[in-house]
């Protein structure tokens, strides 16, 4: 039997576990900078070294976010949880212990709807995070290990999942929609690059019908969304193999390598009871308010899936259309403005996915030069009959180029619609007597012709004819 053929008698069970850094100026504990590519050890005081008597003080920022990515995962908040110290020795962590939150945490009972399924969220926690260990990318002789202890102390949340996702696509689409959840309520970046977003997952097969879990292995070190399901369908089919050479799966801690596509033993995989979690002695238990969550409730902003929802219900907008101009939360906004000036969301869409972003990637912006209230008028001159399709190709490059509105280019550029009759007369007449056999076609009874030569009329022109006029000068010469 082929392993894919073995692979395919078995179900994999996958839960994820995302550590996310929040979008906060300061640490979670104390007031210095969480700032990216500060040199090492610089963003430092003595709570986040853990120095004696340092006492920790909690940040309101930091708790106010939390709820917000709580409850856009529709978790309930506990009005009551505790911090507590999960201890282990790590050259990074010089406390000698993470402060964060077990039994009682901020949030839990949640979901996030992905295509087809809806997968729970068993809790959101708050926690500090530890410092970042360097050892690679030194030569031979090097044989220290360097501690950058910048990152300790940077708030984040942990987001835990219930097992539910059944392959890599459904734990890609899962993380994939978190992310843009997050990054529409402005909780974090999600920078995975910088460290913003870091999943670790927790994967076990059985056969398929049966009920009772596997064994789990707990993959780390996946810090990217493709290497997660590369990682994902690599240790799949591990536990697969090894299930069906006779061999058992062991409850462990793995790393993917990115060099070569696998999944590496790291260490048995701990249990609760051997972190020592105890409540932290230096901080009062957090209580949330029923005002406070609703002052907060109250500032949410709407989410990617009721903006996608309301997209295809009010503008009328394809699915796929819809999901693309939601991808971010700037760029929907963007296409909203231009849709409200242009007066025709469809020719928006069409603008902003096409024109706008091809043009954007094509120069390397992240940003839309262009303003929407000026791309709204390019469009609305379009819908109006002021210019031709054609016209508003050549004036767009310009406006990308410059930023001027599309009167300002059309008067500087000379581009201005031609809607004198005279002159378009002369350009009409010239077209009739160039094109005599669809002339005598479309007298025969091919109404269908007359849009050829409305074309020859506005190539004529260079795309400045007045289309209006010119189908109704066309009919009544014809």
């Amino acid at each position: 039997m082929t392993l894919d053929a073995a692979i395919a008698k078995y179900e994999p069970v996958i839960g994820l576990e995302v550590h996310v850094q929040l979008s906060t100026r300061t640490k979670i504990f104390c007031g210095c900078p969480t700032s990216f590519g500060a040199e090492p050890n610089s963003n430092v005081c003595p709570v986040c070294l853990g120095l004696p008597g340092a006492l920790p003080v909690l940040n309101l920022h930091a708790v106010e976010l939390a709820i917000k990515a709580a409850l856009a995962l529709s978790c309930r908040v506990n009005a009551r949880s505790i911090f507590a110290r999960k201890n282990y020795f790590y050259p990074d962590l010089p406390k000698g212990y993470q402060i964060s939150q077990y039994d009682q945490p901020l949030a839990e009972h949640g979901f996030i709807d992905i295509p087809g399924k809806r997968v729970g969220v068993t809790r959101v926690h708050m926690e500090d995070d530890a410092g970042k260990s360097i050892h690679d990318g030194f030569k031979d002789s090097d044989r220290y290990t360097y501690v950058d202890l910048n990152r300790s102390g940077t708030p984040l949340i942990e987001i835990v999942s219930d097992p539910d996702m059944r392959s890599s696509e459904e734990a890609y689409a899962y993380l994939t929609e978190l992310k843009q959840i997050l990054q529409y309520l402005d909780v974090s970046a999600c920078d995975m690059e910088k460290g913003h977003l870091r999943c670790d997952a927790n994967v076990s097969v059985r056969p398929r019908g049966q009920e009772k879990f596997g064994t789990k292995a707990e993959v780390k070190n996946l810090n990217s969304f493709r290497f997660l399901k590369h990682a994902l369908d690599y240790e799949i089919s591990r536990q697969v193999a090894l299930i069906e050479s006779g061999g058992r799966v062991t409850q462990e801690t793995r790393l993917f390598n990115v060099d070569t596509g696998e999944t590496v033993g790291m260490r048995s995989k701990e249990h609760a009871h051997d972190y020592r979690y105890f409540p932290e002695p230096d901080l009062i238990p957090l209580r949330i308010s029923d005002e406070w969550l609703a002052r907060i409730r109250e500032r949410m902003p709407e989410l990617p899936a009721a903006r996608r929802r309301r997209f295809v219900e009010t503008y009328g907008l394809r699915e796929y259309d819809a999901e693309v101009l939601t991808l971010t939360r700037p760029m929907s906004d963007y296409f909203e403005k231009v849709a409200s000036v242009a007066g025709d969301p469809r020719a928006a869409a069409n603008w902003v996915m096409g024109d706008l972003t091809g043009l954007m990637k094509q120069e390397g912006f992240a940003e839309p030069p262009v303003t929407a209230e000026n791309l709204g008028k390019l469009v609305a001159m379009i819908a109006q009959g002021k210019i031709s399709g054609k016209l508003a190709k050549e004036i767009f490059p310009k406006m990308f180029a410059t930023g001027d509105s599309p009167e300002a280019i059309m008067e500087r550029e000379g581009l201005k619609s031609i809607s004198d009759e005279g002159a378009l007369g002369k350009i009409i007449d010239e077209v009739i007597a160039a094109n005599s056999k669809q002339v005598e076609q479309y007298r025969s009874g091919k109404a269908a012709v007359l849009g050829f030569l409305v074309g020859q009329v506005m190539k004529a022109s260079r795309g400045q004819a007045d289309p209006a006029a010119v189908n109704r000068m066309l009919k009544e010469k014809l």
